[in-house]
C-alpha cells in the first residue's frame, strides 16, 4: 500500500501567517472576480427572480405579493444592500456575489489549512476552488447559491478546526452559526449542518457502546476520549438552536416579530421546495450525473455581433472535478483501511451535501446544485496528490494547478460574457453533445 500522509496534528504555522495570506487570497480573489462583472449589462438567468426580490426590499412598504417567497431573505437582503450602497446597475446587482465569491476561495484555504496542518496544500486548496469554473461563474451572478456555499463552508472550516479540541465547544457554536447563516441564504445550507450533527452523533453513540479500535492511534477519525467535556446541551446549543435563532432573526425586517407570519414563511419554502408538479427544464439533470458534468447550465448565450457571442456556463473545470474522483476513490480506501481522519471528513462534506438530493421528492434539480460537493472536492484532490509527502508530492501538486489553470484559461470564453467566443470556438468547447 501507498504510504499515507503524516499526521496534521503539529501545525505548520502561526496566526500571524495565516492572516495574511487569507488576506491576500481574498484581495486578488476579490479583484480577479470583478473584472467585467457588469457584462451583460441586463438580468440573466435567475437573476429575473431575485433582483427584483431584493428590489421589492428596499420600497419604503413591501408590496404584495411577497416575491421569490421560496427561499429564505438573507441572500436577497445582502443584494438589496448592494443596490442602495452602488446603484441599481449590474454592478449593484452582482457585487455581493463578488464578495462571497472572494470568501469562498479564503474559507476553502482555511479548510484546507485546518485539515492539512500545512500553508502549502491549503493555499493549492484556494487556488483549485478559484480555478474550478463552477465557483468562478456562480460568483458573479446575482443568485442565491454562493452566499450559501460561503458561510457553510466557513461553518465547515471551523468544525474541522474544533474536531481534535479537547474542548471544541467555540469552534462548533461558530460551525452552528455559519450553518444558520448559510441556511437563510438557501435552505440546502442544511446539508452541512446535517454532516456535522452525524458525525458528532455516531461518536457519541460510538462512545455510549465504549467502542475502541484494537491498534488505535492519533490520526483515527474516532477517539473513544474525544471532547471529554462536550455535554448534551452543548449539542442543542450548538447544533440547534443558534443555527435556528440565527435563522429566523432574517425574518424579522420583513416580517416584525410576528411568530404566525413567520411560521407561514417557513410553511410557504416548504412547499415550494417539496413540490415535485414541476415541468421540464432543458438544463435539468439528475443527481447521479452530476460529478460526470454530463448536463451544464447554460446562463448566457447571445449574438453580441458577426460570429461574436457572449457565453457563461456553468460546467465546471473539467481538469478539477474529473481527477477529483478517483481522488475521493483514495479517501475512501484511506478512510477504510488506516481511519484517517482527514479522508473521513472530506468524504461526510462531499457525500453529504451531494447525495442529500437523492433523498428529496424534488424531481426539478441542475448542476449547480452540486456547487457544495464540487468545491470540496479539490479537497480531496489536494489530499490524493499529497499522501506520504516528499518533493514528489509537492511537484504533483504544482503541477495540478498548472493544469488546472490551462483549463480555465479555456474556458473562460463560456465563463466571462466580456470574453465573447466565435461559434467555431463554441463548437470547440463543446466536447459531447449533452454540453449544448
Amino acid at each position: 500500500m501507498d504510504a499515507i500522509p503524516e499526521s496534521p496534528s503539529v501545525p505548520h504555522y502561526s496566526a500571524t501567517a495565516v492572516a495574511i495570506t487569507a488576506a491576500i487570497i481574498f484581495v486578488i480573489a476579490h479583484f480577479a472576480l470583478l473584472v467585467g462583472v457588469s457584462t451583460p449589462e441586463k438580468l440573466y438567468f435567475d437573476e429575473v427572480h431575485y433582483v427584483p426580490a431584493a428590489r421589492q426590499m428596499l420600497a419604503p412598504v413591501t408590496s404584495a405579493p411577497l416575491l421569490n417567497p421560496m427561499h429564505p431573505p438573507l441572500g436577497k437582503q445582502l443584494i438589496a444592500l448592494s443596490i442602495r450602497s452602488f446603484g441599481d446597475t449590474p454592478l449593484g446587482w452582482r457585487y455581493p456575489s463578488v464578495l462571497f465569491g472572494a470568501i469562498t476561495i479564503v474559507a476553502m484555504y482555511l479548510c484546507g489549512l485546518a485539515l492539512f496542518a500545512r500553508q502549502e496544500p491549503a493555499v493549492v486548496t484556494a487556488l483549485l476552488t478559484f480555478l474550478n469554473q463552477m465557483v468562478f461563474a456562480q460568483s458573479r451572478i446575482a443568485m442565491l447559491d454562493i452566499f450559501a456555499l460561503a458561510f457553510g463552508l466557513l461553518a465547515m472550516a471551523a468544525f474541522i478546526h474544533g474536531f481534535r479540541k479537547p474542548r471544541p465547544q467555540l469552534w462548533f457554536a461558530l460551525t452552528g452559526l455559519g450553518c444558520g447563516l448559510s441556511i437563510a441564504c438557501k435552505w440546502s445550507g442544511l446539508f452541512v449542518l446535517a454532516v456535522c450533527m452525524v458525525i458528532v452523533a455516531v461518536i457519541r453513540l460510538m462512545q455510549g457502546w465504549r467502542t475502541q479500535f484494537a491498534d488505535g492511534d492519533a490520526d483515527d477519525w474516532y477517539e473513544p476520549d474525544l471532547w471529554p467535556g462536550f455535554r448534551s446541551y452543548h449539542f442543542v446549543a450548538c447544533f440547534l438552536l443558534l443555527p435556528a435563532i440565527v435563522y429566523l432573526a432574517t425574518f424579522v425586517p420583513l416580517y416584525g416579530w410576528s411568530l404566525p407570519d413567520i411560521l407561514a414563511a417557513q410553511r410557504r419554502i416548504f412547499s415550494d421546495n417539496s413540490t415535485t408538479a414541476i415541468a421540464d427544464h432543458p438544463y435539468m439533470s439528475a443527481w447521479p450525473s452530476w460529478p460526470l458534468l454530463v448536463r451544464p447550465v447554460w446562463y448566457l448565450f447571445e449574438k453580441a455581433g458577426d460570429d461574436r457571442f457572449q457565453a457563461i456556463i456553468f460546467l465546471g473545470n473539467p481538469l478539477i472535478l474529473w481527477p477529483a474522483l478517483p481522488a475521493l476513490a483514495v479517501c475512501l480506501r484511506d478512510w477504510v483501511m488506516a481511519r484517517r481522519l482527514e479522508a473521513f471528513l472530506i468524504l461526510a462534506f462531499y457525500l453529504g451535501p451531494w447525495l442529500a438530493w437523492a433523498l428529496l421528492p424534488r424531481t426539478l434539480s441542475f448542476l449547480y446544485y452540486y456547487l457544495p460537493s464540487a468545491t470540496v472536492a479539490s479537497l480531496a484532490l489536494v489530499y490524493a496528490l499529497t499522501r506520504g509527502g516528499g518533493a514528489r508530492g509537492r511537484w504533483m501538486l504544482w503541477m495540478s494547478v498548472a493544469i488546472a489553470c490551462v483549463g480555465f484559461i479555456v474556458m473562460l470564453p463560456i465563463s466571462v460574457a466580456s470574453v465573447e467566443t466565435t461559434m467555431a470556438g463554441y463548437v470547440r468547447l463543446m466536447l459531447f453533445k449533452s454540453w449544448i
